[in-house]
């Protein structure tokens, strides 16, 4: 039924959030038209939580990306010049932190500590 899932990040500077994802992150894409850039993402999954919470009210969506290893992901992106907004926090269910998309916001980042039904992150 379902074959995948599409995440859009709204960016005032589309370009430079565009060339962050390519150029730091190092993301696959394709160009879909005209410099439209569409990513390959890892991996995801999907979780509903009570709201409101995270300073988000009902409604609206939260983007994590996921890695292994918290400190060494921010370690390496640091060296990237990429600015993080919030020091790790450990919040039972993983590690986590904020770092900024130039000309598109903030996105979360986290290392997981709970069950996940993605096998990188399961130990299966």
């Amino acid at each position: 039924m379902i074959a995948g899932a599409h995440a859009i990040v709204f960016a005032e500077d589309a370009e430079r959030a565009r060339a962050f994802f390519r150029d730091v992150l190092e993301l696959e894409s394709v160009d879909a038209g005209d410099g439209w850039l569409i990513f390959r993402l890892p991996p995801a999954e999907l979780a509903c939580h009570p709201g409101p919470g995270w300073g988000v009210e009902v409604g609206h969506q939260v983007l994590f990306l996921m890695c292994h290893d918290v400190h060494a992901t921010v370690a390496e992106l640091e060296r990237k010049d990429v600015e993080f907004v919030a020091p790790i926090t450990d919040e039972g269910y993983g590690l986590v932190t904020r770092f900024k998309v130039p000309g598109a916001g903030e996105l979360g980042l986290y290392e997981p500590r709970h069950a996940s039904p993605l096998e990188e992150f399961s130990g299966g």
